[in-house]
């Protein structure tokens, strides 16, 4: 091959692209010059969106504003990258953003930025009609003949040579079929003027979705082939695109087809509401396993970030989680992704206090250590043995009773109810807890070190006395059932009772620490709409909830509300064909073979889509080396980012939190939790209650296959 051949081809390529996309550059001025009443600079806007076209966009031009007598929204686009609102300027000077307010020439101008405002609000409501997520919305304003990118708030400032680059480097999150169903929708709401849509060819039978086709948006997928755009009123739709339940349900259907990561972020029509919901002050979402909490929370996040000026905290306890969501919001809505921190509790309060100069010395090493010595000194031999001999039960006591929930004397801790522990303690069982207490202080204070509690004392000690604004435009908490009562009250601290402020989304019969506490001890008051309960299963089968429900079922909890509910609670499913399997063997190795050839025989795909949950550190690395020896991919859930990952995710109940898999594998599941509870202690008890809401976790992250496996000597193989 000649020198400079390759240079060459690409040279010739590179010309070949300029020349077609300047023929669509003069089709597309052609097209918007047949639109007679718009202005030469909304023209030329519209000739840069018609490129669009050619790429998979819809573009609806002049539309009627729904509500308005006269009012017209200049036009609507819908695209891989989602819905855009887009009103057009053709102003003489240069639009500034200052302070937070639109200004040209030096007027204020922020009315045109209400109008845009209110009509992407109308938008939202179209989209969410279909059980969309409404933060696929977005507002843009783009002036003719101008050179502008800035934001207003949620809202894009754009000049018309950037309008188009800026859209076509935007995430993708919609399939061809879901542009197509969100149009033809929103055609509906908008109604058109006459010769103001922009639609594809009628000869388009390939990319026609039928009746019921999915809806459902797919970060990713490839667009529509490119269509010569043409004027004119579109021919009538088939009714069955407009039947919005079989919309629903083709969008539901999707997205179980779907990775696992995608569905983790799908949004039921009945949670729509929520996200958009306007509170007066803390808010709380909870109900049963599987009823979308955690989505509604990060489509909330999104939806705050787009319409305030300040950032969003998003805290769980987990400190795992907060990178899937993180992850999961990036594909969600990447334009305001940067605007939500997501963070573990703890890591968050000990940047929190290294940002204002606190002193911490966190050592978890050198804390047990300390109390390990202080049991030796004041436990082993007190009173506390007789009701139970082991450490770990009163080291919970104090992290969880004591220092959570921020007891600091004798007198209080005295007549505290012990909140989730079935164990009673007279007086003197509690003055010799407080003793141990007392030895572990001094001890970890001789030391210099604090442990996690600390971090949560000293963190909210200087939000409370803090004279600085709200860091946060709002607070989400996850999993706020796992938190102590200390960190639910660093941060109420740190937003208070502010409009849309603090939005706490957990279920109580999933807490997997041992103690509690009621969200009135943190001073927090969750008052009639204020407090959402979702009812409607989203993720399990029937078989698998019911599997899952028979464990907990003779186990009542208190919800953080102080309300007592039935472990076996009622919810309305949507889903009914996964199945339970359960594999009983005489030996651990029949067990851990029949566990091999069940993942070996799933596909790369669907073992991608699956997970190995252990009850125990010791026993996830017994699966780990296993699995690794056998050929079959892990990944830990310790180092799960959210990503689509080939190998099956292995980790622990309590990492689990929070996650869903198509496939859940159990390998010996402790039965002894199943079994009777005669002559066992009251601790024993106590522990076997959090081992059951533990695994009732565990089960509950199955959507459509639960494998349970158990090791008996009489099973047969």
């Amino acid at each position: 091959m000649a020198a400079g051949g390759s240079a060459s081809r690409r040279a010739q390529e590179a010309r070949r692209q300029e020349r077609l996309l300047r023929e669509q550059w003069h089709a597309a001025r052609r097209q918007a010059r047949q639109w007679e009443s718009a202005s030469e600079g909304e023209q030329r806007v519209s000739a840069q969106l018609l490129m669009l076209t050619e790429r998979g966009w819809r573009l609806l031009v002049d539309r009627r504003w729904p509500g308005t007598r006269s009012a017209n929204v200049d036009m609507l686009l819908v695209g891989p990258a989602g819905v855009f609102v887009v009103d057009v300027k053709n102003w003489r000077a240069d639009p500034e953003v200052e302070d937070g307010r639109l200004l040209a020439g030096g007027e204020v101008r922020d009315e045109h930025a209400r109008k845009l405002s209110a009509v992407t609000r109308t938008a939202e409501t179209a989209v969410a009609s279909l059980g969309m997520s409404p933060v696929a919305v977005r507002p843009l304003m783009v002036f003719a003949d101008k050179r502008v990118d800035t934001a207003l708030g949620r809202m894009r400032l754009l000049g018309e040579r950037e309008v188009g680059p800026f859209l076509l480097a935007e995430r993708h999150r919609l399939n061809a079929a879901s542009v197509r169903v969100i149009a033809d929708h929103l055609e509906r709401v908008f109604p058109e003027y006459e010769g103001s849509s922009v639609t594809e060819p009628a000869t388009e039978p390939a990319t026609a979705p039928a009746s019921g086709a999915s809806a459902a948006p797919a970060p990713g997928a490839s667009a529509a082939p490119a269509t010569v755009p043409r004027p004119g009123r579109q021919e009538p739709s088939p009714a069955g695109l407009f039947d919005l339940d079989g919309m629903r349900e083709a969008a539901l259907d999707a997205a179980m087809r779907a990775p696992i990561e995608q569905w983790m972020t799908f949004l039921a029509q009945d949670q729509v509401s929520l996200v958009r919901r306007n509170w007066s002050g803390p808010a709380r979402i909870s109900g049963p396993a599987g009823t979308g909490k955690t989505v509604v929370g990060l489509h909330r996040a999104s939806y705050l970030a787009q319409r305030t000026t300040g950032r969003v905290l998003y805290v769980t306890f987990a400190s795992n989680l907060p990178r899937v969501q993180e992850t999961f919001l990036h594909a969600m809505s990447p334009a305001v992704a940067d605007r939500v921190e997501f963070r573990s509790l703890h890591s968050w309060a000990q940047q929190y206090t290294q940002d204002r100069g606190v002193p911490v010395n966190l050592n978890g090493d050198k804390a047990e250590t300390a109390f390990s010595l202080a049991w030796t000194h004041a436990g082993r031999d007190s009173p506390l043995t007789e009701l139970d001999p082991l450490p770990r039960y009163w080291k919970d006591e104090i992290d969880y009773v004591i220092k959570g929930r921020g007891i600091t004397s004798f007198e209080e801790y005295a007549v505290l109810p012990r909140r989730r522990r079935r164990v009673g303690l007279r007086r003197p069982h509690r003055q010799a807890v407080w003793g141990l207490y007392e030895a572990y202080e001094s001890l970890r204070v001789e030391r210099g070190v604090h442990d996690f509690n600390d971090v949560l004392t000293l963190a909210l000690a200087e939000a409370s006395s803090s004279t600085d604004a709200a860091p946060y435009a709002a607070v989400i908490v996850d999993e706020v059932q796992d938190l102590t009562l200390v960190g639910v009250k660093l941060l109420h601290a740190l937003i208070g009772d502010a409009p849309n402020g603090l939005l706490l989304v957990g279920d109580g019969q999933q807490a997997v620490y041992p103690g509690g506490f009621r969200l009135s001890d943190a001073g927090i008051d969750i008052r009639g709409e204020r407090g959402q309960v979702l009812s409607t299963n989203y993720r399990n089968s029937k078989n698998i909830l019911d599997a899952a429900l028979a464990v907990v079922a003779d186990d009542a909890f208190e919800d953080i509300d102080g309300v007592r509910s039935s472990g076996a609670r009622e919810v309305d499913l949507t889903y009914h064909d996964g199945q339970v399997r359960r594999v009983d063997r005489p030996t651990v190795e029949d067990h851990d073979r029949a566990l091999l050839e069940a993942l070996l025989a799933l596909t790369p795909a669907e073992r991608a889509d699956s997970a190995v949950l252990c009850p125990s550190v010791r026993a996830i690395g017994r699966y780990r080396d296993l699995l690794t020896a056998s050929g079959v991919p892990v990944c830990l859930l310790e180092r799960y980012a959210g990503h689509a990952v080939e190998g099956v995710k292995l980790g622990s109940y309590r990492r689990a939190k929070g996650l869903e898999f198509k496939r859940v594998y159990l390998p010996r599941y402790e039965t002894s939790l199943l079994t009777g509870g005669e002559g066992l202690s009251e601790t024993e008890r106590e522990r076997r209650e959090l081992g059951r809401s533990q695994l009732f976790v565990a089960m509950t992250r199955a959507r459509d296959t639960l494998w349970l496996g158990s090791v008996s000597p009489t099973a047969r193989a």
